[in-house]
């Protein structure tokens, strides 16, 4: 059995950089230490990430900890965005995956590089316990790849997640269990 922690970023500050340069907040950096306290007891055989500043600070007191070696896969990256982040473009969004505002990219996009991503993770660390540093829109896609029902309000549910720790086995390129083990609610800086 292979066994992925998906660690979504802790609570990012917009304000500052750009989508893969945002630092995490005050709060998100005490926070990513409640997900290390969470994963405390876990053996990590590795750990992968999206190269974004806000995944890597996130598990970064979890790498350090456990003595990994970080690696990046850039196929973990969250969604290109060009902005537009309101309920109804949420919706529409996952109503139709093909759809992208001018500038974005589709969620069928995110999909599949993000799900080629742990097919390669799956088939490269057969049988070890991976630490992945993720973002919500791209472990979004990445749960409805395996589980279909997942969709809009499942999303809106988990959008407030920072951090969310989710647990994925898998025998081979087969999901076989999925248990959610941390979130805390902090509140999207985007327009809802």
């Amino acid at each position: 059995m292979t066994v992925l922690y998906f660690v979504r970023h802790a609570q990012p500050d917009y304000r500052q950089g750009v989508n893969s340069t945002f630092v995490l907040s005050e709060e998100g950096m005490n926070d990513r230490m409640r997900a290390a306290e969470v994963l405390e007891g876990v053996r990590f055989d590795r750990a992968v990430s999206s190269p974004y500043t806000r995944s890597v600070l996130t598990i970064m007191p979890i790498v350090e900890s456990k003595g990994l070696e970080l690696t990046f896969d850039e196929r973990l990256r969250e969604r290109d965005n060009q902005g537009g982040n309101t309920r109804d473009m949420f919706r529409r969004r996952w109503a139709d995956f093909d759809f992208h505002e001018e500038g974005g990219e589709s969620l069928g996009s995110t999909q599949e590089r993000n799900v080629a991503a742990v097919r390669d993770i799956l088939s490269k660390y057969e049988g070890e316990t991976v630490l992945v540093g993720t973002h919500g829109t791209a472990l979004s896609t990445i749960i409805n790849h395996y589980r279909p029902e997942f969709g809009f309000e499942q999303f809106m549910r988990i959008i407030d997640f920072m951090p969310y720790i989710l647990r994925m086995d898998f025998e081979g390129q087969t999901l076989t269990g999925m248990e959610e083990l941390f979130s805390l609610h902090k509140e999207f800086h985007g327009v809802k």
